[in-house]
């Protein structure tokens, strides 16, 4: 077993993690969680709020980042439709108004009494990195005159009385870098006490923990979180266990969670293989 293991072709490796990485996802395997106490925070910032409050969601990523940012995003947006709360869509990345659609198509499949203008609005993108917050932390007409659409928010039931985003009970930051949430903390839920909660990637999560639990409720860092977040969320609303389009994170973290115990094995592998071989005298 030793010379066979330790003259394989690391193509055979090769296919075994591929192998491994495969059969989760094909068959559709998905394992409980342990929801941390930050991703239970961030799911309280929102279910605790009463029906109907006003939510501010800032979607600040873009395709690059959709793999890892897109299901905590869709997860948010459907939290929110299930409390009954009022939705204000916002990007500061060009590429985020699509992924923003996206959303909007899960709230129309969904939730079919929802209506545009009165539970739901797409404000869309604002160039400028940070200077759209600057500006509607005081008066969000003179960033946001109209929305996606170009109708006048004078004419939009939703946003006909918001004069700016200190109005909104709760800002849902998803965070693919620069700029995100360090930016919403810096210059609107800090400054104007807005209770924020943020999505952001795994490199970016430890920058921004000092934040919590302070200037942010809560942080959802990379897949893992989302995963956690959806199995709170179907904790709270049984109804979605039976649905597969709410468990988009959890469906992600079955082949992570293979191949990583797969990847630990190879190790202990390899390396005992390495002392065998170098209790013989093959390995100098």
């Amino acid at each position: 077993m030793y010379t066979f293991l330790r003259d394989l072709d690391r193509r055979w490796i090769f296919l075994l993690m591929g192998i491994v990485a495969t059969v989760p996802i094909l068959a559709g395997w998905r394992f409980p969680e342990d929801p941390s106490p930050m991703v239970r925070d961030v799911f309280h910032a929102i279910e605790d709020l009463p029906d109907g409050s006003r939510i501010f969601m800032a979607y600040d990523y873009d395709p690059a980042s959709q793999g890892e940012l897109h299901p905590m995003a869709l997860a948010f947006t459907r939290h929110c439709a299930l409390k009954g709360h009022k939705l204000y869509f916002f990007t500061l990345w060009p590429q985020g108004g699509p992924l923003i659609q996206q959303n909007i198509r899960l709230i129309e499949r969904n939730f079919p009494d929802y209506e545009y203008g009165e539970d739901y609005v797409n404000l869309g993108y604002r160039s400028g990195q940070e200077g759209p917050i600057k500006v509607i932390v005081t008066d969000l007409r003179k960033s946001v005159a109209v929305d996606v659409n170009g109708t006048s928010l004078s004419e939009i039931p939703m946003t006909r009385d918001i004069r700016n985003i200190q109005q909104m009970d709760l800002i849902v930051n998803v965070s693919a870098g620069y700029p995100g949430t360090k930016e919403w903390v810096l210059y609107a839920s800090t400054p104007y006490n807005i209770e924020t909660v943020a999505g952001c990637t795994g490199v970016s999560a430890p920058y921004l923990y000092p934040y919590y639990p302070e200037q942010l409720a809560g942080i959802l860092g990379a897949i893992k979180a989302a995963a956690e977040y959806e199995y709170t969320l179907i904790e709270e609303y049984p109804q979605l266990k039976d649905d597969p389009t709410a468990q988009e994170a959890l469906r992600r973290m079955g082949p992570q969670l293979v191949a990583h115990v797969t990847l630990i094995v190879l190790i202990i592998v390899g390396n005992t293989i390495y002392f065998v071989g170098r209790s013989r005298g093959d390995v100098t």
